[in-house]
């Protein structure tokens, strides 16, 4: 068992005076003694990172642990983590071991983080493990926030296609449409299409339509991406999308060499870091794959050679993986593919970026200018009739 040190201040349920509630409404300062300990709670990775940084500095400074947690959940903005980190602090200051009390907490506290605390206790390094967390994830966040800011784009990109195209044939289009039937001339194909589009987006059919269409195919969607089939299958499309399977792929990899790297580090078996890492991917094609590289370990295969049966796995990863396996520096050789993936992922999100800011203007101006001249292209045809 860690010692952790010892306090002199003694965990007590502390009192104080609640806010004053009138007609619902609260006055006076929210502190996390005003909560209970809630175990399906959730927070952000930001309070998480703030956690682990703080907890790790104030170990080194030999704050005592259950003192130190106490502090925490008396300081966090989160009042309702802080209520929980309190019941922390009163577990530890009863004997029980930081990770026995974390576990708790599945929803805050991931079985990697479990982990990795009970390797930092078996070794004397908690200290240094609750950094590496912090470390993990902070680079786990800034790859998230990259993707989802390289994503944001097509989708705005689409938002503001279906806004222009339905403000021009719900607003501008009809306007025309009676112009054109006092010509009493063949309309062209185009101007034709753009006329009747307008018609059924002006309908209540369609006003009442979409959205339950929108709808129904949505909740279809999540229907089938909560099975293992669906779910595989729709991976595999994000895997192969143009432009952004790439980059989804770079990004899972290099989460997944990072926290490998990190869990390797801290004395974790190769199989129980590997399950950590399945439990870690949001996508189901690299969970099928680390779950085969598990069999052929335990079939006594190495580490590459498991990933090198894997189509999904780059093959760079299996060449460094090798050379970490010969040289007795896998943890190592992990971190930089990490570093490696995480700087493509940084670049790719940069082009894309740059690239869809000119295209978000070329769609919107395409479209804008497919409708202008499927409306004057009848009076083009006027006009050569009469020059005629």
């Amino acid at each position: 068992m860690v010692e952790y040190g010892q306090s002199n201040v003694v965990s007590k349920k502390k009192e104080r005076t609640p806010p004053t509630t009138l007609f619902g409404i609260s006055f006076g300062e929210i502190s996390y003694l005003d909560y209970e300990p809630n175990t399906k709670l959730k927070v952000e990775e930001a309070d998480l990172l703030i956690f682990f940084r703080q907890m790790s500095v104030m170990l080194k400074s030999g704050v005592p642990l259950s003192q130190g947690i106490e502090l925490l959940a008396e300081n966090v903005n989160n009042k309702k983590f802080g209520a929980n980190l309190f019941d922390v602090s009163k577990r530890l200051g009863g004997g029980e071991e930081l990770s026995s009390s974390l576990e708790n907490y599945p929803r805050i506290f991931s079985p990697i983080m479990i982990g990795l605390i009970e390797a930092g206790e078996a070794g004397g390094i908690l200290s240094q493990v609750l950094e590496r967390l912090a470390l993990l994830i902070e680079a786990q966040s800034k790859i998230k926030s990259q993707i989802k800011g390289a994503l944001i784009y097509p989708v705005l990109i689409l938002v503001l296609a279906i806004a222009v195209s339905l403000g021009l044939l719900i607003g501008i289009v009809p306007q025309f449409e009676s112009l054109f039937s006092g010509m009493g001339a063949k309309l062209p194909a185009l101007t034709a299409f753009m006329l009747t589009l307008s018609r059924i987006v002006t309908t209540w059919s369609f006003a009442i339509g979409a959205p339950i269409i929108s709808f129904i195919g949505f909740y279809a969607f999540n229907i089938s991406y909560s099975t293992p089939k669906g779910r595989s299958f729709f991976d595999n499309l994000a895997l192969k999308a143009p432009l952004f399977g790439d980059l989804i792929l770079k990004s899972e990899i290099a989460q997944m060499s990072d926290t490998l790297s990190t869990l390797i580090k801290s004395g974790i078996p190769m199989v129980e870091a590997i399950e950590n890492c399945i439990k870690a991917s949001s996508n189901a094609i690299i969970k099928i794959a680390l779950t085969k590289s598990i069999s052929l370990i335990n079939q006594g295969e190495e580490l590459s050679t498991s990933f090198d049966t894997s189509k999904v796995i780059p093959r760079l990863l299996v060449s460094m993986v090798k050379i970490g396996e010969e040289t007795g520096e896998l943890s190592f050789m992990l971190e930089n593919i990490s570093n490696f993936y995480k700087r493509e992922v940084e670049e790719a999100v940069t082009i894309l970026t740059k690239a869809m800011e000119p295209a978000i203007i070329f769609v919107v101006a395409g479209i804008v200018g497919t409708i202008v001249i499927s409306l004057y292209l009848p009076m083009f045809g006027l006009i050569n009739k009469m020059g005629s």
